[in-house]
């Protein structure tokens, strides 16, 4: 395989990353504007989203949330939900979560860039894995520091459990973390061999050198 350059790297990663980024809050855009809601705001309606007047999922006619819209009945639906947390809701009841959490999403784009850095040019699997999940990271953040409420729009129910409803950017983090996983894979194999080749050489100056004798079995 031919080696990436340095340049290339990065330019895989901006490209990639700007355009999980633009994907996710393009979609976000069309689910606030076109997905239909149901119950009231204090304001008298349910657009634009304020933390005071969206829970996530809701029951309480008093806030409002999203209405169902099927796309393949029984499985896979639209369904508009603000969520003031993270993943799962996750820390949403916090006075200090939007802050929390969007420290902690700086400090993983930041952690993006850093591992990224230190990458070699020739982990393509990595350098996929990194975009995806800084795009990602990047278009949850967008939503955090903008209204406190990250737009959440596809719900699956997977009959065993009906998963908790998601958006673009969630699928890019997902999938970024799963190509780290292949990657660290790989890289364990990588070193695993270097080892063993670096044994094998070792071995055979030893024996050239007279230092060890071949066992007759």
């Amino acid at each position: 395989m031919a080696e990436v350059s340095n340049a290339a790297k990065w330019r895989l990663f901006a490209i990639v990353g700007v355009l999980s980024t633009i994907a996710d809050q393009l979609t976000k855009i069309w689910a606030r504007g076109s997905l239909p809601t149901l119950g009231q705001s204090t304001g008298g309606g349910c657009l634009p989203p304020t933390p005071a007047d969206w829970l996530p999922d809701a029951t309480h006619h008093v806030h409002c949330y999203g209405d169902t819209v099927n796309v393949i009945k029984g499985f896979w639906t639209w369904r508009l939900s603000m969520n003031p947390g993270s993943a799962f809701g996750l820390f949403g009841g916090l006075a200090v979560g939007r802050v929390l959490l969007s420290a902690v999403g700086v400090a993983a784009v930041i952690g993006m860039f850093v591992m990224m850095w230190k990458s070699r040019n020739n982990q393509r699997i990595l350098h996929w894995a990194l975009a995806l999940v800084a795009g990602g990271a990047i278009g949850n953040l967008i939503d955090r520091i903008h209204t406190g409420l990250v737009t959440d729009f596809i719900s699956w129910d997977l009959k065993f459990m009906v998963w908790p409803t998601f958006n673009v950017a969630d699928i890019v983090l997902v999938a970024g973390v799963i190509l780290m996983f292949i990657d660290i894979q790989i890289e364990g194999k990588v070193v695993k061999a270097a080892k063993l080749e670096r044994k094998l050489e070792r071995e055979k100056k030893a024996k050239a050198a007279g230092l060890v004798k071949d066992l007759e079995a």
